[in-house]
């Protein structure tokens, strides 16, 4: 049975993208599949610097745990028109733990401006690690959340959307 790992890249305690990656999670539990949850906030990671912060434990966690996932969901806050440095800083501490992953990606932003963020951390993950990525992505502004919950029902309905393909893709490459 293939595992699937949602993984929350996000620093602010109070993070929408933390909130749709909760979602995708409990979806896969409802459906009674293989999973774990991951909130790098929690782990004390180091910046790669190319050399030691690969023997801390902390990165030698992540990448065992991604390591063991068939398929990942990243939920990751959009800043500057670009997934957050801690997303990009988790795979430059993992690297070929990705290899031949199925990816999909939940992506919260404060406007609607960089939508297509996701694609160039997209585009590396399929080229350097041979991830298999799910073309089907979610990406939120904050006025689909009030009072610290998600409140759009097409969020809900895509992220379900997302969950759904991410199974279906890792099924069908794993078995």
């Amino acid at each position: 049975m293939p595992k699937h790992l949602v993984v929350s890249t996000s620093g602010n305690p109070d993070s929408n993208s933390r909130r749709m990656g909760r979602i995708a999670f409990a979806a896969l539990e409802k459906a009674d599949l293989d999973c774990e949850w991951l909130d790098i906030d929690q782990l004390d990671l180091p910046m790669c610097d190319a050399d030691a912060c690969y023997t801390q434990p902390a990165a030698q966690k992540l990448s065992a745990t991604i390591g063991k996932a068939d398929g990942i969901i990243v939920a990751t806050p959009v800043y500057n028109y670009d997934v957050s440095a801690a997303t990009k800083n988790m795979v430059e501490l993992t690297g070929s733990a990705w290899e031949h992953k199925v990816v999909a990606f939940l992506c919260a932003a404060g406007g609607m401006g960089s939508y297509m963020s996701v694609m160039a951390f997209a585009n590396s993950l399929m080229l350097d690690f041979r991830s298999v990525i799910v073309p089907r992505f979610v990406y939120a502004t904050g006025d689909a959340f009030s009072g610290g919950k998600l409140t759009d029902g097409k969020v809900q309905k895509r992220i379900e959307q997302v969950v759904a393909e991410l199974v279906r893709f890792t099924k069908a490459l794993r078995g």
